[in-house]
């Protein structure tokens, strides 16, 4: 675990001379902000969720735009006599002051590093000490977030030593247990075990817990801090993983959410986003392509649906974002397996308008072919880091591309391999039975070549599943008897229970709806 430092001492780290010259006085409170920090304070005393959540989604961005667009807010020793120097709150204010910071700033090496021994102090007393408090999910799932955000950022920023001055590279040095990776995964494994959220969700199953049907808020007066935060860490360390290219671990450690049914984690569109295109991503470059295109759809779905409902919301540029990175995800999971009776009729026509052409030229496989998966991945996966540190002895070189490369070249060589199938796959969805010899003669290779083909397809087009079983990915399978190949089209069972008991309660519900009004 990293060290913390006291909080009493903690005060004006950051480098503040940056912004003299913007005119920023980091001691001035203007009259808004006081009013802010003043009720914020009173109702995260009150646990009043409601009150916070507006006060945090919507307060904080007009007084963000209004006053603090190219400057950083108050520092925490001008605000902390307004709410009693209360401890807790002002990790929270820093918390939200780094993170505004971030986003409307470039942050310098040493208001990295204070971020850093920010979220180590307010994870400790969340850990070590009795939380009286509720706090919106939006707030909960937007620290792990931004915790692994800032990790991210941290070593993309720390790859790049090129033009190092010897200032940054000593502070480098001397703080190197700043957003190591052991620290960020120990920090979100300790909220999962502390939190107990595993054991939970396991009696919420047995019916015992109420957590997903409260939306992990505590009724009874108690704390949803540690639950929901240890919640939203599985989602966390699935992200960290995804970063560091360990997808199987990171889809061990989503394990107990069930990702096909409503949960926490959909509470929050953004977390809702983050958890489907991490566990996509990590699907798709562990060949589970089915599960991927399966989540990619219904995820897609639900944005094209609801989207406008967020259009004011802080997150709606990042929302737009991952939805245009899910559809290259989604063209490249139906190019290198096409399963289209997936794939919902609504997506489909966008997916079809945004990569249609482009999903015809993958099908080639030829160079040009390559040049598109390339692009395709480069601009829709996540920002891979290298974790380690630097060598400063070495001549000071910029690094920060080399995990990205290395994914790359994982990902082109596996699209390589499916090079001859999808030859296969043409020849095999107008056949039900055709000879070796005759298949051999139309691919224009010899027998065994064919036979080795053919087990690659088979290889290919099958994967282990979390639970270690083998599935079949293919929308076209084969066995071969003597030397006959006999061909089995995969036909989905149709359901219709889902559809009717679906229309049912719909009808119920405006049934309902007739009784009440009075006539």
């Amino acid at each position: 675990m990293a060290t913390t430092y006291d909080y009493e001492e903690a005060h004006a780290t950051y480098d503040e001379g940056r912004h003299q010259d913007l005119g920023y006085d980091p001691n001035f409170v203007p009259d808004s902000v006081k009013s802010f920090v003043v009720h914020l304070y009173r109702h995260i005393r009150e646990k009043n969720v409601y009150e916070i959540h507006q006060m945090y989604e919507i307060s904080f961005q007009t007084l963000s735009d209004r006053h603090f667009k190219d400057t950083p807010w108050p520092s925490v020793d001008a605000v902390a006599h307004y709410v009693d120097n209360d401890q807790v709150f002002c990790l929270l204010y820093r918390e939200m002051w780094f993170r505004h910071l971030y986003a409307r700033l470039s942050p310098t090496l040493k208001q990295r590093i204070d971020s850093w021994d920010n979220y180590c102090s307010l994870f400790q007393v969340v850990l070590h000490r009795v939380v009286n408090m509720q706090l919106p999910n939006q707030w909960l799932w937007d620290m792990v977030d931004e915790f692994v955000y800032q990790f991210q950022s941290f070593c993309q920023y720390r790859a790049k030593m090129k033009n190092k001055t010897e200032q940054e590279i000593a502070l480098l040095r001397q703080y190197d247990q700043a957003w190591n990776v052991y620290g960020v995964l120990n920090y979100l494994q300790a909220f999962v075990e502390k939190s107990n959220i595993i054991q939970i969700l396991e009696q919420e199953k047995e019916g015992l817990e109420q957590f997903t049907a409260t939306d992990g808020y505590d009724y009874s007066g108690g704390s949803n801090v540690l639950k929901v935060l240890g919640y939203f860490s599985m989602v966390g360390l699935l992200r960290v993983h995804c970063l560091l290219g360990d997808y199987q671990t990171g889809l061990k450690c989503l394990l107990p959410i069930d990702i096909s049914q409503q949960g926490v984690y959909t509470s929050v569109i953004g977390s809702h986003i983050a958890t489907v295109y991490h566990y996509g991503f990590a699907n798709l470059m562990l060949r589970r392509y089915v599960e991927a295109i399966r989540e990619f759809n219904k995820m897609l779905l639900y944005i094209y649906k609801t989207k406008q409902f967020h259009q004011k919301s802080p997150q709606y540029e990042q929302i737009l974002k991952k939805n245009e990175q899910m559809y290259a995800l989604l063209a490249i999971c139906l190019s290198l397996c096409p399963q289209v009776k997936l794939v919902d009729e609504t997506v489909n026509s966008q997916l079809r308008e945004k990569y249609g052409e482009k999903m015809a030229r993958m099908q080639r496989y030829d160079d040009e072919a390559f040049v598109i998966y390339d692009e395709l991945f480069s601009y829709a996966c996540p920002k891979f880091i290298t974790p380690s540190a630097p060598s400063f002895e070495e001549p000071l070189v910029n690094y920060n591309q080399d995990a990205y490369r290395l994914q790359l070249k994982l990902f082109l060589y596996e699209v390589k391999q499916q090079q001859l199938l999808s030859g296969v796959r043409t020849f095999l969805k107008v056949y039900s039975t055709i000879s070796l010899g005759k298949l051999a003669n139309y691919m224009e290779v010899d027998e065994p070549t064919l036979r080795t083909i053919l087990l690659t397809y088979k290889h290919k087009t099958h994967a282990v599943d979390s639970d270690g079983k083998i599935i079949s990915n293919a929308d076209v399978d084969f066995y071969i008897d003597d030397d006959m190949i006999h061909v089995v089209e995969s036909k989905p069972v149709k359901r219709y229970g889902d559809y009717f008991l679906r229309q049912i309660v719909k009808l119920e519900g405006v049934i309902n709806d007739m009784d009440r009004i009075k006539l």
